[in-house]
């Protein structure tokens, strides 16, 4: 089987790009030569931009593929892009859109495929809506070979969970407060990327897949109050969490803001069982106590890779004394 990965070497696509070709996959990646990440020997590297259409011409003239795979289409523009390059080029196209397109706030959990698409809060989320209805319209009017897969919270080795990264881990080691948005009881899900890949890589040129679409997360639930003490305790400390509301921490920074109104604020469960029609055998397997433990040694292995965002710390500085300051709220007059 051919394959094209557009991208193949970002914290969820890596992963997918070593199981595929380890199981025999002619793999073919697409991308602009900056791999991060470790590319499988075995893989065909085509250096092109698929954001310029004659670039990425150019580097696939002469190929077919029976799957093509695009990790990093985000817009309409680039579902049309893609469309006119692969209209006649594949036998499958799978894009990755993303479980926060999901209705937000869920009126139902878990989460199914048949969950309406909503997200009045996050341009991103409603971004992959557009992308989704446009290759809908595709395969119902010429049967454009799509499948649609929603990521949720997938993490590698190198990608700690909270807002700020390596920021909140070294403010947890130096006894500084950290922020956790709400009361930290709303439920949440991550998945490491080695378990979303046991899942992914058998849709690849299943034919029961096309004009399908499919989510793929872990089934361990955690509250971000554990996912936080989970990460503090792979780093050796106990941390100081102070709990803020979601729409105060919007006021002070609203791109964080949107991420946590559009998302990460409510609670999301999701039913695997559709995934698991195609893939009877599939359990996500890494829970999220071992995963951090892995992104733990990862960072420690290397104090280069321990950056601190001075400006991001300022900015919880502020934030936990404003909240601080108006709590507890004075009482009610009488």
């Amino acid at each position: 089987m051919k394959v094209l990965f557009i991208g193949g070497t970002g914290i969820i696509s890596s992963a997918c790009s070593a199981l595929a070709a380890a199981q025999g996959v002619e793999l073919y990646l697409l991308n602009r030569g900056r791999a991060a990440r470790e590319v499988p020997a075995s893989a065909h590297l085509l250096q092109g931009d698929i954001r310029d259409p004659q670039s990425a011409a150019h580097a696939l003239r002469g190929h077919t593929f029976d799957v093509v795979v695009n990790w990093v289409a985000y817009a309409p523009a680039h579902i049309e892009t893609d469309m006119a390059l692969f209209r006649e080029r594949t036998r499958q196209y799978i894009f990755i859109s993303s479980a926060s397109a999901y209705q937000t706030p869920p009126q139902s959990l878990p989460i199914t495929e048949s969950t309406p698409l909503s997200n009045p809060f996050w341009a991103y989320s409603r971004a992959k809506i557009a992308c989704e209805e446009r290759l809908t319209q595709a395969y119902r009017q010429e049967q454009f070979p799509v499948t649609i897969v929603r990521p949720s919270h997938t993490y590698d080795h190198t990608l700690l969970p909270m807002h700020g990264s390596y920021t909140v881990v070294d403010r947890m080691r130096r006894g500084q407060k950290v922020v956790v948005h709400g009361d930290g009881t709303s439920l949440w899900t991550l998945t490491h990327h080695a378990d979303f890949a046991r899942a992914f890589v058998p849709l690849l040129g299943h034919p029961q897949a096309i004009g399908d679409v499919f989510h793929i997360t872990s089934d361990e639930v955690l509250t971000w109050n554990q996912i936080f003490h989970t990460v503090a305790a792979a780093a050796g400390v106990t941390p100081q969490l102070v709990h803020v509301p979601s729409a105060f921490i919007a006021a002070f920074d609203a791109d964080w803001g949107s991420s946590l109104l559009g998302d990460k604020a409510h609670s999301m469960v999701f039913d695997n069982s559709k995934i698991r029609r195609i893939t009877p055998s599939f359990r996500a397997t890494i829970p999220f106590w071992q995963g951090a433990q892995e992104i733990m040694a990862w960072y420690d292995a290397d104090p280069q890779r321990q950056v601190v965002d001075q400006g991001f710390n300022r900015l919880l500085d502020r934030i936990i004394t404003a909240y601080e300051s108006a709590w507890p709220p004075p009482a009610p007059v009488q």
